[in-house]
């Protein structure tokens, strides 16, 4: 088959490999319609990936069609349209059968696409492990192209929203508008947020934001508007969708007494210099982590069905799988408005 393989720093080559086969009798095999790059691909492309692994295909957020089944499966059958949550589980411990894969008990979580460990999705199809939970069916009337932002980006999106606690009448910032921060601005207002802050540096992304109802602040201005907005006091709920330091201390700098901070960026640093005093002092509660994509589907297929939510209006571009290296690029330097980056199997 073909795939989009890593190969070194800024190196993802469309080239063949190895069919995905069953592994165990509970695995499927997916033929891939419609793939995506997530902006935490990015830190494998820019070399600071999760493994010393090379050669092994990348992406972890994919919708297909199941042409494959293991004797033991039991939900799933050939020809079921399915979408394929990041992370994986063994499906059979009380942690994934409740929806919370990373932390299965029997140590079998794992993300597609990070090494050669579980080979990744952006590819023309994927082996599934322990498919009757992995595989999601896509429910009526949800689009596969729905269903794909609903495998990582919009869960994490909504995961974020919940851990910083929004209610409503919250105050919200959302620090980074990419898709998973722009539809963490959406998933703030679902959540009934008073009124939410985006902040960026991009003005076209800002736009999105305001588009949505945002106030769109670039970083130069968010501290003072904020300030002068609540009098000094800060915000309610603050959630961090980049994963740098910088936009980790400002969170922290943006909440009020007793405030929430909810970080959702991908994070790699091995240490952080955290503000443990002022964050005692002020009795502000810090969350971050990944989500289990799982855990959230059954909040969010409503509120996609009812188009309360429309985490499709994100996608920027939609190009063959064999320009995979051109998207990359393309969303690496975030030309062309470049934002959230779908790939089809040519």
């Amino acid at each position: 088959m073909k795939a989009l393989r890593y190969h070194g720093a800024r190196d993802v080559r469309y080239e063949s490999m190895d069919d995905p086969t069953p592994q165990s009798d509970r695995d499927a095999i997916v033929k891939v319609t419609t793939c995506s790059i997530c902006g935490s691909d990015l830190h494998i492309y820019h070399g600071h990936g999760f493994s010393e692994d090379l050669g092994f295909c990348v992406g972890h957020e994919a919708v297909g069609e199941v042409v494959e089944v293991g004797r033991g499966i039991q939900r799933l059958k050939v020809g079921d349209k399915v979408m394929l949550p990041a992370a994986v589980g063994c499906g059979r411990c009380r942690s994934c059968l409740s929806g919370v894969v990373n932390t299965c008990e029997y140590g079998q979580a794992g993300c597609y696409g990070l090494s050669a460990r579980l080979q990744g999705s952006q590819a023309e199809a994927v082996r599934v492990p322990a498919a009757d939970m992995n595989a999601v069916p896509v429910p009526e009337g949800v689009s596969m192209e729905q269903a794909l932002m609903m495998t990582d980006a919009l869960a994490t999106a909504w995961f974020g929203a919940r851990n910083a606690e929004v209610r409503p009448g919250a105050s919200v910032a959302v620090i980074g508008l990419g898709p998973i921060g722009l539809m963490a601005v959406e998933s703030a207002y679902v959540m009934g947020a008073h009124v939410v802050y985006a902040i960026d540096p991009l003005p076209a992304r800002r736009a999105l934001a305001r588009e949505a109802g945002a106030i769109a602040l670039s970083p130069d201005e968010a501290k003072d508007r904020i300030r002068e907005d609540t009098k000094g006091r800060g915000l309610d709920c603050v959630i961090e969708a980049v994963g740098g330091e910088a936009t980790v201390d400002a969170a922290l700098r943006l909440a009020r007494p007793r405030g929430v901070v909810s970080v959702i960026g991908v994070q790699q640093a091995r240490r952080f210099p955290f503000p443990l005093e002022r964050a005692f002092a002020a009795g502000l509660t810090f969350r971050v982590g990944t989500c289990s994509v799982p855990e959230e589907l059954p909040a969010l297929f409503p509120l996609v069905r009812s188009g309360r939510l429309k985490p499709e209006k994100y996608v920027s571009h939609r190009l063959p799988l064999s320009q995979g290296a051109e998207a990359y690029r393309l969303f690496e330097s975030r030309e062309a408005g470049a934002l959230k980056m779908v790939l089809t199997p040519d």
